[in-house]
Order: structure tokens, then sequence, then C-alpha cells
């Protein structure tokens, strides 16, 4: 069977009540449930809360809540490979074991589902531990630079300041999406970065943290000028 779960926890501080806030018209969770839903892809799509009011949401989007997550998984210096593992080993107890589990974000409104898909098929035909969504960095991280102590500025790499855009190697940054795994990976590993992990790239227009207030009001803009344009 092929599981997804979505961890929300209820104690979000930079954006109070951040799982289940109404983004474009519905609580942000719900997106993420529907984008599982659509791809068709899970046998069961469970949402692993410590929260009631975000365990009521769920259910009513379409999603199982059908533990509450124990208050040592709910803190916010809680990993994500911890509160995947609880689930998984949950699913493990109670039913048929998974043999493959993606951790979609509940802040996760640009997702769909055709990404979910294009990760499981990633996943099944490169093998490996995880696939998980990326986008590439806008900009060449070899010419970035730090504010100094003294208010100036220097280059986190000064060799490549001659050196043109188009000849330094791409980089990417975890989009913050989903992460297919198979279930002894998310049981036994330590890190999602790893030799045997693949990049499922997405577009960068369809990519935006949502961590603080001004992420949320971009977030939505984003969201409207892509359903105008769909």
């Amino acid at each position: 069977m092929k599981l997804a779960v979505i961890p929300a926890r209820g104690g979000s501080k930079r954006i109070p009540r951040k799982n289940i806030k109404s983004f474009c018209g519905k609580p942000i969770i719900a997106w993420s449930i529907a984008a599982a839903h659509g791809s068709g892809c899970f046998d069961r799509v469970i949402v692993s809360t410590d929260d009631a009011e975000i365990a009521g949401v769920a259910r009513d989007a379409g999603a199982e809540v059908p533990f509450v997550r124990p208050s040592a998984l709910s803190d916010d210096q809680t990993g994500t490979i911890p509160v995947v593992r609880h689930a998984v080993e949950w699913q493990i107890a109670t039913g048929e074991a998974p043999s493959a589990v993606c951790c979609i974000y509940a802040t996760a409104p640009f997702l769909m589902p055709d990404d979910i898909r294009r990760g499981l098929s990633v996943l099944e035909q490169r093998g490996g531990d995880f696939a998980f969504s990326v986008a590439k960095h806008p900009s060449p991280i070899q010419r970035a630079f730090r504010a100094t102590a003294s208010g100036h500025v220097e280059m986190f790499d000064p060799q490549h300041f001659q050196t043109r855009s188009q000849d330094l190697e791409e980089a990417f940054y975890d989009a913050g999406q989903f992460y297919w795994g198979t279930a002894s990976a998310w049981c036994s590993a330590e890190t999602l970065f790893s030799p045997t992990s693949t990049a499922v790239v997405l577009a960068s227009y369809r990519v935006q943290d949502i961590d603080t207030p001004d992420d949320w009001v971009r977030a939505e803009w984003m969201f409207k000028a892509l359903q105008a344009m769909a």
C-alpha cells in the first residue's frame, strides 16, 4: 500500500494557526489533502496532529486522523522524519505495511497531483531511499555575499567574482512540498539528503516558502495569478 502523511502540529508561532488558516478560500491544509487525493496514488491520506481543531478541519477536508500525535513529537524542535516515522510505525502496527510513503506539507497549496505522481515514478524508476521536490536557486549561489559586522559586504566565494553566471554550476533548494520515501527509509534514515535521494524539479513560479505573514501575502497573490492563467 501507499501512504500519505501530512504533518500539522498546532503550535505555529510566526503565523498563528498556520496549518488551518484560510488560504484563497479554504484552510490551507485542505489544498494539500486535495492534491493527495487528486493524485490517485494513495490508499490512505493521514494527517498527523496533536491539535483537535486541526484534526476536525482535516477530516472535513477528506483526510483520516486515526491517532493523536504524541506531545514528544509536537514541539518546534521535532523534525519531519520522526513524525513520519511515527505514522509509518503506527500503520505497520495496526494494518498493512506500506511500501512507499509520501510526506506532504500542510502549507503546500502550489502542490499539484501530477507532481506527486511524478515523484512516485522517480522513486520507483530510479530506486534509492527518497525522491523529493526541489527548485533552482534564482541566481548563482557561488556569487552570494554576506554583510560583515562592520556593515560592509564580502563574497562567500571571491574566486567567482569574474565568473560568468552561465559558467557556474546550477544549485537547487528544498521546495518544501513533498517527500516520497520507502517505508524502510522513513523508519531508519537520519536525513533526507543522501547519495541515494533523487531531486524532483518543480517550476520556480510554483514554489514559495510560507513562514512569515509577508510570505503568506505573496503566496496568495501568486496562487491567484496561477488560477487566472489556468
